[in-house]
């Protein structure tokens, strides 16, 4: 339904007409419409990760395809992803994008940052030791590229895939045989 409306339109009512329940069985086994939102989120980084997992083996330029790929297949769950609703703890933000702090295992971001950490810096998993500023830098330039891109953000005449593809290119260059 988020793919499909966008999250504005996202209702707990029409949640349990899809799924032929009432309202209330929805909200016993969710809590509220920001548990809810949340469990989408996870749902949709679960998503997100298992496409940068399939696209690991073939390497950094690959998993920038494949998170272009998957952004531009689930826009509006991308920006929910993104837009603070939810704490890397899972629980529904106060609002103003803040939450409280990460838990010691990994969020469901950092599962979905996982293949390029391995594939940038070789680690197994992420903790609080792991030096992730080559990696986050990374991620920040495809992530901004696609979020401008989903914006509307660049001149009409602007081919897209074209800036993306130069994207890819510079972080390329930077990582060589990666």
């Amino acid at each position: 339904m988020i793919d499909r409306d966008g999250p504005e339109r996202f209702s707990v009512r029409e949640v349990a007409q899809r799924a032929d329940t009432s309202t209330s069985a929805v909200y016993t086994l969710f809590g509220s419409k920001a548990d809810l939102t949340a469990a989408v989120i996870a749902d949709s980084f679960a998503s997100f990760a298992q496409a940068q997992r399939e696209a690991e083996p073939l390497g950094l330029r690959a998993l920038g395809e494949a998170y272009r790929a998957w952004a531009l297949a689930h826009p509006d769950r991308y920006r929910l992803m993104f837009s603070g609703a939810v704490g890397h703890d899972g629980a529904p933000s106060d609002g103003a994008g803040s939450a409280a702090p990460a838990p010691a295992s990994a969020s469901p971001d950092e599962d979905a940052l996982l293949p390029l950490a391995r594939t940038l810096i070789g680690v197994h998993s992420i903790d609080e030791h792991t030096d992730l500023r080559g990696t986050i830098a990374v991620w920040a330039q495809v992530h901004g590229a696609v979020s401008l891109e989903l914006a509307g953000a660049a001149p009409p005449w602007i081919d897209t895939d074209a800036v993306y593809a130069t994207v890819l290119d510079v972080i390329a260059a930077a990582h060589p045989g990666r």
